[in-house]
Order: C-alpha cells, then structure tokens, then sequence
C-alpha cells in the first residue's frame, strides 16, 4: 500500500493548492505597459546608469538583488505608478548599467541616494529584494531622514556570516563565469524551453517555477544576462555585518518573506522583526524567494496596506503589541 504522506509531500512541491494566487491569474499588465517611454540612462561617477521612472504622486524606490534587475518588479511597477513615481533601477554592474571599480553595499546604498537627487527625490520609501533589502536597509540606517518606510523582501542581510558567505563566494567563483556562457547561449530559447525554463527560475528562488509564465520567465533569464557584478556584490554582502545596526532603523518596517526561500532561510525574518523597533513579519507560504513576481497580487495588496496606513493607526498598533 502505497505511503499517502509521500505521495502528498510530492504533491506539495509541485502544486501550490487549488486555491493559491501562485503567479499571475490572467494577462500580467506589465505585458502591455508603455516601458519605452518611461527607461531612462543616467550619468553617475563617470558610468552610465539604467533606470525606469514612472507615474505621480510620493516616491516608491524598488531596488532588485543580486543578478537580477530593475524587471524584478515588473509585476509591481504598474500597479503603484497609479499613484506613486516609481524608480526602478539596475545596480552598477547588473542590468544595462555600468560596473564601478569597487563595489560595496554602502557604495551602493550612497550610488542609490545619489541617483535619487539627480531625479530631485528627497524622500521616499524604498522597497528592497534579497541583496536590495540590505542596501535598503543600510540606506534607512544611514539616512533615517530620507525614509519613510521601508519594506523588504528575502532581504539578505545576514549573509556575512561564515559559515553561509564562505560556501556561497566559493560557489560563485566558481561557476559565475560558466552559468554567465550557459545562460547567454540559451536566453532567446528559455520561454520555449520549459524545462530550461523551470531550471532558470529554480536557481533564482521561484518555489513553483513550472507556474510562472513563459513571457516573465524569458524576462527573468535574460535581464540577468550581464553579471559583472555578481561576484563582488556577493563577495561584498560577505563582508559587511549589518545585524548591530538594525535596531536604529526609525521609520516602519515591513518584512516579507516566502516560508519556502531556499537561497535566504525564513527564520532570518523573525530575527529581522526582532531587531527593528518598528516592524512586522508576514511570511507566505508555499513560497520561494521572490514573493513579489511569485505572488504578486497579494504581494500587491500588503504593500499598498503598508504605504496608505495612518501613521496614527500604526503608532496604536506598536503600543498595543507592546503591552
């Protein structure tokens, strides 16, 4: 008699429910958004910088993580440039954007603030993934008066531990430059390809890759196709703690987290929660590392609960849950 707890554990990993919001139900809106209009180059530190830079109303920064890009929130960008300017932009040494001699999370956290006084931006909230939640972080540490909220995803500010980092830069230097050759040969084929395709996105964190429509998948692979600065930016999360300085971040925090993130493990959004004053946890289940493009909808909805709430209303809930 076959054992029902393994066939139902298989299950598990290939479908998220009958009823999940896995992925985009219907035709994405970025699939038919004007991006041309609103990509844009940039001049900083003698290097040319890629940036979109969209819509109305209070500043919403989205910061991608490492390998990725400024797509990481195409599922997003349309549906806050209702009412925010929304700035999305590719880190020096990924996407369209020049790699800087030296990298570090706090060159790039200053690259980010200098980037938003060319645009005329003194305040805003900034949304960060992955590596881009430790950039948001630091940014929120080193000029509290500049963030308002901050929000971040899978951040992976705890990986200049040893015992995770050292295996990780190990890793990258060895195979950053053959992943970069395979990737580059098979990006024009990976939406038709679904087994290439689930592969790609695997590596990336997706829990479901198999789900994820071929057009956001395509997207993914190849906007990660220059990775000059995948090495050092590892090499640099690897080499700066943040955890001491996370208790004075000032404004509200919140911290997302899928419970099945295989690359930044959920127990780090407890401690994240833990550390800064003013903060919430919401862990999705049945989800890797990338909520945002993986559940964007209800991704969506917390975010926007997040930036609308009364600051009266939150200042209520922080003294209740410290009662």
């Amino acid at each position: 008699m076959p054992d029902t707890r393994a066939v139902k554990s298989i299950g598990g990993l290939l479908h998220p429910g009958p009823d999940s919001d896995y992925g985009r139900r219907g035709r994405s809106e970025w699939l038919d958004f004007p991006w041309e209009r609103h990509q844009h180059q940039i001049r900083i530190d003698g290097r040319d910088a890629h940036y979109v830079d969209v819509g109305e109303g209070p500043a919403l920064v989205f910061i991608h993580g490492l390998g990725a890009s400024w797509q990481s929130w195409l599922e997003n960008i349309p549906e806050f440039s209702r009412d925010h300017r929304v700035v999305a932009m590719d880190l020096p040494g990924f996407g369209c954007s020049d790699t800087p001699e030296d990298i570090s999370i706090e060159y790039y956290a200053d690259w980010t603030f200098r980037l938003l006084d060319e645009l005329g931006i003194e305040k805003s909230a900034v949304v960060g993934n992955s590596m881009g939640g430790f950039i948001a972080a630091d940014m929120a540490i080193l000029r509290p008066e500049r963030i308002h909220r901050l929000a971040v995803v899978s951040a992976a500010v705890f990986w200049q531990e040893y015992r995770r980092a050292q295996p990780l830069v190990q890793l990258a230097r060895m195979s950053d430059a053959i992943v970069a050759r395979a990737l580059t040969r098979v990006t024009d084929d990976v939406a038709t390809r679904p087994r290439l395709r689930s592969w790609a996105l695997a590596t990336a964190g997706f829990r479901y890759p198999h789900l994820i429509e071929k057009q956001l998948a395509h997207e993914m692979v190849r906007s990660a196709r220059r990775t000059d600065g995948f090495l050092p930016a590892l090499e640099a999360m690897a080499d700066f703690p943040l955890e001491e300085q996370l208790p004075k971040i000032s404004c509200p925090a919140l911290i997302v987290w899928g419970a099945h993130d295989t690359l930044v493990p959920v127990k780090d959004a407890k401690r994240m929660e833990d550390l800064i004053p003013d903060s919430r946890r919401v862990v999705f289940e049945r989800t890797g590392h990338v909520a945002m493009l993986e559940r964007p909808e209800r991704f969506n909805t917390l975010l926007r609960e997040f930036l609308d709430e009364d600051p009266e209303q939150r200042e209520g809930a922080a003294a209740e849950r410290a009662a």
